[in-house]
């Protein structure tokens, strides 16, 4: 019978997708990074370019759904790697701090797979609203009702977070999923004071994973806004970012790590 060899054995491979790779959660952050190599390897772009390589995949006919899906399992498969390696996979629930847009809806999809990976998940919308507006964001959020191992609550004030904070140190691990791509200007509560928790968490020496960005970078210049999230671990999608690449915005990004999320290589010409 012929030899047959799975991705490791033939570097020439594309890996499988996230929410399609089996071994994913057997990796820690090396592994990671070595699986997702050929991404991590791309020219870098900016925001604009990244929603622009966004726009066209969906209209290429990829879902905007898969794309969030797979972005989801990366980060919850980073997050589940960096508990492990620091010691924390079982010191107690992971906080998903995730806001009312797409960058939030990331933080969902982590939450549920973490969840069925054996993680106890406090899922938290960080927002006015009390269901996530976006299509996808707002099925996600919805999705968390049924995952037993999901805690799921509301923080429309900054008094609400503040409540929330309280034991923070008993916390395994932090996921950033507060604003990605579309952030721009001084950041406003809820959404600030999810910040300065994030900031009393790494205080307390616990791991602080970011999705896309640490909030309240800019994606294209690297600029920071004040309070800014500092992460241990960023996991940005399809290629690196320029932003992040930037002297400011690489002192607060942490290990980066380069996921593939589905967009087309055709996808970024246009």
């Amino acid at each position: 019978m012929p030899e047959i060899r799975g991705f490791d054995a033939d570097p020439d491979a594309a890996p499988p997708l996230p929410a399609d790779d089996p071994e994913l959660f057997s990796l820690d952050l090396a592994g990671l990074a070595l699986r997702w190599s050929r991404n991590m390897a791309m020219a870098p772009i900016g925001a604009e370019a990244m929603r622009g390589a966004d726009r066209r995949a969906q209209a290429m006919g990829v879902e905007s759904s898969r794309l969030m899906e797979h972005a989801g399992c990366a980060v919850a498969a980073a997050a589940h790697a960096l508990a492990a390696q620091t010691g924390r996979l079982d010191h107690g629930p992971i906080l998903v701090l995730c806001g009312p847009g797409n960058n939030g809806g990331d933080g969902f999809v982590a939450a549920r797979h973490l969840s069925r990976h054996g993680a106890r998940v406090v899922a938290v919308l960080v927002g006015t609203e009390g269901r996530p507006p976006g299509k996808d964001p707002g099925r996600n959020w919805d999705r968390l009702e049924h995952e037993a191992r999901v805690e799921r609550v509301h923080t429309p004030v900054a008094r609400d977070v503040g409540i929330l904070g309280q034991g923070i140190e008993k916390v395994a691990l932090v996921v950033d999923a507060l604003l990605g791509t579309g952030s721009a200007g001084p950041l406003r509560d809820p959404i600030r004071s999810a910040v300065e928790l994030i900031g009393r968490a790494r205080a307390a020496a616990i791991p602080i994973l970011s999705v896309d960005c640490p909030t309240a970078v800019d994606l294209t210049s690297g600029d920071l806004s004040d309070p800014v999230v500092r992460a241990h671990v960023t996991v940005t999608f399809h290629r690196p970012k320029t932003g992040l690449l930037a002297k400011r915005g690489a002192l607060v990004a942490g290990r980066v790590l380069v996921a593939p999320i589905g967009i087309p290589q055709e996808a970024d010409r246009g």
